[in-house]
């Protein structure tokens, strides 16, 4: 006997119906997601143990492998299926005591500077470095004044970020580049130091390290960072008199590499558990401060995405994993491992015990702050796919899903193919902190905090149950 066929419009009732129940599911799990992640103080627990017991952690610290341990620790107490260490070796530079810039040394009208050496720096002798100084605004005029202005000096980088970009990761990119490469572009033509203007958009007495980069071969120099309100106060001097000496003393070095490693721990995938989402941030931090907004955060929110995951019981189809990356300040060697070992996995034949295939990958290295959506490096049919989830998560400000940037940390991973996420937040502020001593635990607001961590478990979620 055949079966009825029903009718066009009941099995139209009945398709639609289906969305609109799956819908309604989706909405009670993402609301589900915000309000645990909301109203549980883990995360914040978590963020002041690691930022006032451990503080400041550049790899190849003592910090930094007590912060290995201690993530790892966190992890294996979190009832997951796999914790293990990824091995890699870092670098180990380490700041010193001595961060010693003063202007007219020695005389009645001399004065210090708020300054720190900036990351990767060679030291001076004890005695220091002292020199006339030349300002200058960028490398065009750098390249305008040659030898005959620079040999001998030590050459002030003044190049305030612009306040007129209202995402300030762009007024960050213009000015990074002279705490990056000014010593060595200096250094050809003679430069024995180099001063730079923080890289921020705040007027404050709060200078910025992060790490500079020397040329392969060659003399390197030494570089300092000073405060904001200093390079303006340096500047005003230097138009009054332009022959005034600057000293420069700095006790910082560079030792033999260390171990180190990534930590990940692992939600096996019920249906396919070959397949990885993959979500992060950093653990390593500038030991000026605690490495709160950078990128103690970022690791908080998405181990905060497991702890989520199995308090709400939720099952994941695929294998969640977090990524735990060690020594994104510095030479990323954590992030190329990584990526090397993905990469690897899924080159072996499909069922193959040792395949696993990345279908998507997100990273949180942006701040503590307000989150307002995702910024995604993926194909258009990718991005489009994931708009479509974007009334799910508006209703919690979630409303940019836009194709951009993912992360330094999950970059290496873009020849599998897979959409790279990063979670966006407001921006104003996050530079007032960045490599900065003001970058403490009490800077971020838990409740900020926390709506990046739903966020991120809520996309996580779909992208768990859509799959690409």
């Amino acid at each position: 006997m055949k079966k009825p066929i029903l009718p066009l419009f009941t099995l139209v009732i009945l398709i639609t119906g289906c969305r609109v129940i799956s819908r309604d599911r989706d909405s009670v799990i993402v609301k589900q997601i915000f309000s645990e992640a909301l109203t549980d103080t883990t995360s914040y627990r978590n963020l002041r143990h690691l930022c006032t017991k451990i503080g400041g952690r550049i790899c190849g610290s003592p910090e930094a492998a007590e912060a290995v341990q201690w993530s790892k620790k966190l992890l294996e107490g979190m009832d997951l299926d796999t914790v293990y260490l990824q091995d890699c070796m870092v670098r180990h530079w380490v700041r010193g005591e001595d961060e010693t810039v003063t202007v007219n040394p020695g005389s009645n009208n001399s004065f210090p500077l708020h300054a720190c050496a900036i990351g990767g720096s060679v030291g001076t002798d004890k005695i220091g470095i002292t020199a006339k100084v030349i300002e200058v605004k960028d490398f065009d005029e750098l390249e305008k004044l040659g030898r005959d202005k620079i040999e001998g000096r030590i050459v002030f980088f003044n190049h305030p970020a612009d306040p007129s970009h209202y995402y300030t990761f762009s007024a960050y990119g213009e000015v990074a580049a002279y705490r990056v490469s000014g010593a060595a572009r200096a250094v050809r033509f003679g430069a024995i130091a180099v001063v730079v203007r923080s890289a921020t958009l705040a007027l404050d007495d709060n200078p910025h390290t992060g790490i500079m980069h020397y040329p392969d071969s060659g003399t390197k120099i030494p570089a300092v960072a000073i405060g904001t309100n200093d390079a303006d106060k340096l500047s005003f001097f230097l138009k009054q008199d332009p022959e005034l000496d600057l000293l420069i003393r700095l006790s910082c070095r560079e030792y033999p590499e260390t171990h180190s490693g990534n930590v990940i721990g692992e939600i096996r995938g019920s249906d396919r558990p070959e397949e990885v989402i993959a979500f992060g941030g950093h653990i390593d931090a500038w030991d000026n401060g605690q490495g709160a907004h950078d990128d103690g955060v970022g690791v908080i929110q998405t181990i905060e995405v497991l702890r989520i995951f199995r308090t709400l019981g939720i099952k994941p189809r695929h294998t969640l994993r977090v990524v735990v990356f060690m020594d994104e300040e510095v030479d990323q060697r954590g992030a190329k491992v990584y990526a090397e070992n993905a990469i690897r996995d899924a080159r072996y034949p499909v069922g193959d015990p040792r395949y696993r295939k990345h279908i998507a990958a997100v990273e949180s290295d942006r701040g503590g702050f307000t989150p307002f959506g995702f910024s995604i490096d993926a194909s258009q049919a990718q991005i489009e796919k994931i708009r479509k989830w974007k009334d799910l998560l508006l209703p919690y400000g979630i409303y940019m899903f836009d194709k951009g940037g993912s992360g330094v940390d999950i970059g290496g991973l873009k020849p599998l193919g897979i959409p790279l996420i990063a979670l966006v937040t407001d921006s104003q502020r996050y530079f007032d902190y960045q490599h900065a001593a003001t970058d403490t635990f009490d800077k971020v607001n838990r409740r900020e905090m926390q709506l990046g961590s739903a966020a991120i478990a809520a996309l996580v979620w779909m992208i768990d149950q859509k799959g690409f």
